[in-house]
């Protein structure tokens, strides 16, 4: 049997061009017209274009996002009937680089020195550090223990939270979600890797950003509503010595009106913290689909009732 595969990508061709690399057996890779996609059975897909495709796709057994989020393919109103996959492995490392790019940045005052540069001031200043800071990583899958591992080397003490307060690797210790506000209080650093829920929307609304320390640094590099911007703003804006460094957002892009904007203590990037790449995708897809014509479990299912 020949298994279909579509591809519904921004990247078409760069996806094409690494699927050549692998030797695929029965595997057809065919084009995104009307009866194809209603009868291919494989699709590797960007979430925001395969949504509107679902309920056409009469034959679908089984899609490989190009993202690590699916919430877009989560069902509401769409069907569930094949099995969905997601990228993971790869985002662990560039997740790692953005934070502590960020966090070595203001630990050791670099705005200061270009400033001072600038200037032609000679301004040394005592640099605080990152040894011994307490890092909170709320969401401790495979992207928040790789940002673990990452801060034991530099010395950091790590706490991770998910739902069942189960230890994951690398962690000093993992608390339970319920337990959240007890270590917002001792947390020098906040990381978000969370998905995108109902059980996590806004799950940093304003009476729990009110908990963090005065200079406490934030970060929400998982789903955008996780926190509530409007409230962060307003803390960011009482709260000078805080940070803010956000990559994603409940809205993207972020409205040009929106008072982050704005915020001396705020950063914003354009959802660009851990791109996907065709190569890493396709390795992954590659690696899953010789475990599908094997009738293997695949690698990185998505449940579809957790959504993750």
């Amino acid at each position: 049997m020949t298994n279909k595969l579509l591809l519904l990508t921004v990247e078409n061709q760069a996806y094409i061009n690494e699927l050549s690399q692998y030797d695929l057996p029965d595997l057809e890779v065919v084009d995104d017209a009307p009866h194809q996609i209603r009868q291919t059975n494989i699709w590797v897909a960007d979430p925001p274009l395969a949504t509107p495709l679902i309920s056409v796709a009469k034959q679908l057994q089984w899609l490989q996002s190009t993202y690590a989020g699916v919430d877009a393919l989560i069902p509401t109103f769409n069907r569930s009937n094949y099995q969905l996959t997601n990228v993971q492995g790869t985002f662990g490392p560039l997740m790692s680089e953005y934070v502590f790019g960020y966090l070595l940045s203001i630990y050791r005052n670099h705005q200061h020195y270009t400033d001072s540069q600038s200037k032609q001031i000679w301004s040394p200043v005592i640099d605080d550090g990152i040894a011994g800071k307490r890092l909170l990583i709320i969401g401790a899958g495979s992207i928040g223990q790789h940002l673990a591992s990452t801060a034991q080397h530099f010395g950091m003490k790590v706490i991770g939270v998910n739902q069942s307060g189960q230890d994951r690797p690398h962690f000093d210790s993992t608390i339970p979600l319920t337990e959240l506000e007890s270590e917002l209080v001792l947390a020098d650093v906040v990381v978000s890797v969370l998905p995108k829920t109902p059980q996590t929307k806004n799950l940093l609304n304003e009476t729990r950003l009110s908990l963090l320390k005065s200079n406490a640094i934030l970060f929400n590099i998982g789903r955008g509503d996780a926190v509530d911007i409007d409230a962060l703003a307003q803390q960011l804006m009482g709260q000078p010595k805080q940070k803010a460094i956000l990559d994603v957002f409940p809205q993207e892009p972020l409205l040009a009106s929106h008072p982050l904007w704005q915020l001396e203590n705020a950063i914003i990037t354009p959802h660009v913290a851990a791109p996907s790449s065709p190569k890493d995708v396709i390795k992954v897809f590659a690696e899953n689909y010789l475990r599908w014509i094997e009738g293997k479990p695949l690698n990185y299912s998505i449940d579809f009732e957790k959504g993750y």
